[in-house]
This record gives C-alpha cells, sequence and structure tokens, in this order.
C-alpha cells in the first residue's frame, strides 16, 4: 500500500513539472514511474549482487517487504536526479519574456 502512495507522489510530482513546461503531462508521469522502478531493480540489483558475491548478505533470507524498503531509496534518488535534470534543461529552453519583446522592437 505504501508503494502505491509513494507511485501516486512520484507521477504527481513529475506531471505538475511537465504541466508547468506545457510538456506531455501523462507521459513524464509515466517515465517518472518507470525510472523509479528501472533504479531500485537496476541499482538496488547490482549492490545486492555484490553484498552476495562477497557473502555479507543473504538474499533467499530477506522478506520481500524488507528487500522492497532496502530497494526503495535507490529508486527516489534516480527519479529526484531526472527530476533536477529536467528541470533545468527546461528551464533554459523556456523563452524570456524580456529578450522577446526587446527583439519584436528592434526588428526593422
Amino acid at each position: 500500500m505504501l508503494g502505491l502512495i509513494l507511485l501516486y507522489f512520484i507521477g504527481k510530482k513529475f506531471y505538475e513539472l511537465a504541466d508547468k513546461f506545457e510538456k506531455s503531462k501523462w507521459g513524464y508521469a509515466i517515465a517518472g514511474i518507470t525510472v523509479y522502478y528501472f533504479g531500485a531493480i537496476c541499482i538496488g540489483m547490482i549492490i545486492v549482487l555484490i553484498l552476495e558475491y562477497f557473502e555479507l548478505f543473504n538474499i533467499d533470507s530477506v522478506n520481500d517487504t524488507v528487500l522492497g524498503i532496502l530497494l526503495a531509496p535507490f529508486g527516489i534518488v534516480c527519479c529526484y536526479v531526472l527530476y533536477i535534470i529536467l528541470e533545468k534543461k527546461w528551464e533554459k529552453e523556456k523563452p524570456q519574456l524580456d529578450n522577446i519583446i526587446e527583439e519584436i522592437g528592434n526588428k526593422e
């Protein structure tokens, strides 16, 4: 249940960001959730495999709920990084109103 609430808030943040910059709202909401799962699975599994290799951790003895809680921070960090990248990229692409007004006045 907590996982669904987390996915809701991730999707909502990406939806609002895309709406702010007039991009595809649902596309970026789904992309944010996909990045969450990608980060949780890929980065988390790499760390789990390293710990398993050095025999510090046994994946078979871990409960699924505990494993989900252990992997969630990796997904959240990946979502945060994507959010910041998109926000900075779209902020640069956003036309500056002052520059547009000056360019219109200077055209002859």
